[in-house]
């Protein structure tokens, strides 16, 4: 609750929350396998569709709104995204189309050592515009074509980059749990939470905690498949050894101008993106082949 509002619910070690602009977020519980993944998602997607056929309403699994522009958005009634609205227009054009209009599906991927984590995110970061391409769903804006094939992603280049960019030091051989919190130190804060109350901190910077995960953001929102394939293709690249190994080898020598690169043109030409003398569509085929190699419940990628 947040004053008289249900602004979220809880079953287990699931979390359902409304997003900004009315999309529904599903955070759902730490799961050993992909076939627990597709049960929960599964059963997610039933309760949904349930309660929206007692009400006469649809959902769409989909990067961005289809039809409506910025101004007809609803607005959520939670503190942090007032704050949030007022704040992002201070740092980028595209924040609140970002916060209102967009839809992601994202994985969290934990890890087991320092050395682990540095692996794993550096091949997510280098690896996230090859995901956008892969899982890109939606070119149109306000019922027009928007000249993007993934619209939500490219709202990312131009949204607080404080908290976005593909982050350049996780490639420097000093990285490590001390150097990503000294950056974490200094990210502006939006708010703090005293008391049951969001109390603005916007541009503000504070302590905090690095999380036990990783948090791959780089897929639109999408139909069943998509929210089952995506968990499969990061599992298989990054929880078995031999698969990190060659990736972690393959993208040692990509320079962060070519990161850079993929993260601004992905969005707009998705697999037909050129790199190193081919396109984007090879890295993909050749990452989900090696995906579906590894993943415990290939057949998701199939």
């Amino acid at each position: 609750m947040e004053g008289n509002n249900i602004v979220g619910l809880k079953q287990g070690a699931q979390n359902i929350s409304m997003e900004p602009g009315g999309q529904i977020e599903l955070s759902g519980a730490p799961l050993e396998t992909l076939h627990q993944t597709r049960a929960e998602v599964n059963s997610h997607l039933c309760q949904v569709k349930a309660v929206g056929e007692e009400l006469g309403i649809g959902f769409l699994g989909l990067g961005f709104q289809p039809k409506w522009a910025l101004s007809d958005m609803p607005i959520m009634p939670k503190a942090k995204f007032e704050i949030a609205r007022n704040y992002m227009p201070k740092v980028g054009s595209s924040g609140l189309d970002m916060m209102f209009r967009t839809c992601s599906v994202q994985v969290n991927l934990d890890y087991g050592s320092e050395q682990d984590m540095i692996m794993k995110l550096r091949a997510a970061i280098a690896l996230q515009p090859i995901a956008t391409a892969i899982f890109a769903n939606y070119p149109l804006k306000e019922g027009k074509l928007s000249g993007f094939l993934s619209l939500r992603s490219y709202t990312y280049t131009d949204t607080d980059s404080d908290r976005t960019g593909m982050l350049p030091f996780v490639f420097d051989s000093s990285f490590g749990f001390e150097r990503y919190v000294d950056y974490v130190l200094d990210v502006p804060m939006y708010f703090v939470y005293r008391n049951k109350r969001h109390i603005n901190r916007t541009g503000m910077s504070f302590q905090v905690r690095l999380k036990r995960y990783l948090e791959m953001r780089g897929a639109d929102g999408g139909p069943f498949s998509t929210l089952c394939a995506l968990p499969a293709f990061w599992a298989g690249l990054l929880y078995d050894d031999e698969s990190l190994r060659c990736i972690t080898d393959m993208i040692v020598d990509w320079t962060s101008e070519e990161r850079d690169m993929l993260r601004r043109k992905v969005p707009v030409t998705g697999l037909k993106t050129q790199f190193r003398g081919g396109y984007v569509r090879d890295l993909a085929e050749n990452l989900v082949k090696l995906a579906k190699e590894r993943a415990h419940g290939s057949w998701f990628l199939e």
